[in-house]
C-alpha cells in the first residue's frame, strides 16, 4: 500500500531536484528519504527518476508528481476542514430563542462571536418558550434561550438572567401618577390582557385579577398596540419593552417575585458540535452582563 507520505517524499525530492535539500525539507536523513524512494517506486512497479541524481523524472515519475500532488492537496484540504470543524472555524450554527433576546441580546453576541468565524452557517429562530424547549428537544436547535420550565424533560436548564416583569399602560394612564411601585391592589378595576409570561406570575392577588380577564395576547408587537389603543393594560418582562414604544409606559411593580428566569437550553444526551459548545460557553460568558445593562 502506497503512503501519503511517501508521496509527499516523493513530491518534495522532485520539486528540490535532489535529495539533501528535499530531505532537510522533511526533516529526514538522506538515506531515509532514498530509502522511502526505493520502496515506493518498488511498490508502483518502476523508476521514477531517471538517474540516481533525482534531478530528471521518467514518464512514469511525471505521472506520479501531477497525482501526488492532487492527492497531497486534497488529504491538507481535508486535515484543514476536520481541523477548522474541531475548532469551530467552520460548522452550523441553529439557535432558537425568545423574541425579547433574539432581538435585544444575541445581536451584539453574534456579531462578536462570527467575527472570527465568517464561515460559520447561522439560522436563528424567534419563537416562544415552549416552541423552544421543543426545538432543542427533538435536534433542530442546537441551544435555545427561553424561560424556566416547570417541567424537566430531555433538555437541560442554565440560568443567565433574571429580568423583571413591569407593567405596560398608556403613558396617559391615572396609574402613572402614582410616586411609588403599582400594587396587585391597584389593578382591581383595570383590564388586563393576559399573555405568556404574566401567565407565569404565581401571586395570589395577582391569579384572582387575572382570571377574570378575557383577552390573551402572546405577540409583543399586538401586545403593545392594544395597550397603546387603550383597550387594556398587561404585564410584560422589561426586556421585552427595551427601546422607545410612543404612547405607552412601563411601570414598576411592587411585588418583588414578579419576575422571570431566563437561561440556555440544551439537550442532555446529545454533546454539541465544536462550533455550539463554543458559543455555549461564549453565551454564558457575555449574556448575563449585557442582559442586566439592557433590562435596567
Amino acid at each position: 500500500m502506497i503512503k501519503l507520505e511517501a508521496l509527499r517524499v516523493f513530491v518534495t525530492v522532485a520539486e528540490s531536484g535532489n535529495i539533501k535539500d528535499a530531505a532537510d525539507a522533511v526533516g529526514r536523513t538522506a538515506s531515509a528519504v532514498s530509502m522511502t524512494l526505493k520502496q515506493l517506486e518498488d511498490e508502483i512497479g518502476g523508476p521514477l527518476f531517471q538517474t540516481d541524481r533525482k534531478n530528471c523524472l521518467t514518464a512514469l515519475g511525471t505521472l506520479m508528481l501531477d497525482l501526488g500532488r492532487e492527492q497531497i492537496r486534497s488529504f491538507d484540504k481535508s486535515v484543514g476542514v476536520m481541523r477548522a470543524f474541531a475548532h469551530s472555524r467552520i460548522g452550523s450554527l441553529s439557535i432558537a430563542s425568545v423574541p425579547s433576546v433574539a432581538t435585544n441580546v444575541l445581536p451584539s453576541i453574534l456579531q462578536r462571536f462570527l467575527e472570527t468565524r465568517p464561515q460559520v452557517q447561522l439560522e436563528l429562530f424567534d419563537i416562544d418558550s415552549a416552541q423552544v424547549r421543543r426545538m432543542v428537544e427533538s435536534g433542530t436547535a442546537d441551544l435555545g434561550f427561553a424561560g424556566e420550565s416547570r417541567s424537566g424533560g430531555s433538555v437541560a436548564f442554565t440560568p443567565l438572567f433574571s429580568d423583571r416583569l413591569k407593567l405596560l399602560c398608556r403613558d396617559d394612564h391615572d396609574l402613572c401618577l402614582l410616586d411609588r411601585p403599582v400594587d396587585w391592589s391597584d389593578l382591581e378595576d383595570i383590564t388586563l390582557i393576559r399573555n405568556g409570561a404574566s401567565d407565569r406570575i404565581e401571586a395570589e392577588d395577582y391569579r384572582r385579577i387575572s382570571a377574570r380577564s378575557l383577552i390573551t395576547v402572546y405577540n409583543v408587537t399586538s401586545l403593545v398596540a392594544l395597550v397603546r389603543a387603550g383597550v387594556g393594560l398587561t404585564i410584560l418582562p422589561s426586556l421585552t419593552m427595551h427601546g422607545t414604544h410612543d404612547g405607552v409606559a412601563a411601570l414598576d411593580l411592587a411585588d418583588d417575585a414578579a419576575h422571570r428566569q431566563l437561561g440556555l437550553v440544551e439537550r442532555r444526551d446529545v454533546p454539541p458540535s465544536p462550533v455550539a459548545a463554543a458559543f455555549r460557553a461564549f453565551a454564558l460568558n457575555e449574556i448575563p452582563a449585557l442582559a442586566c445593562r439592557i433590562s435596567k
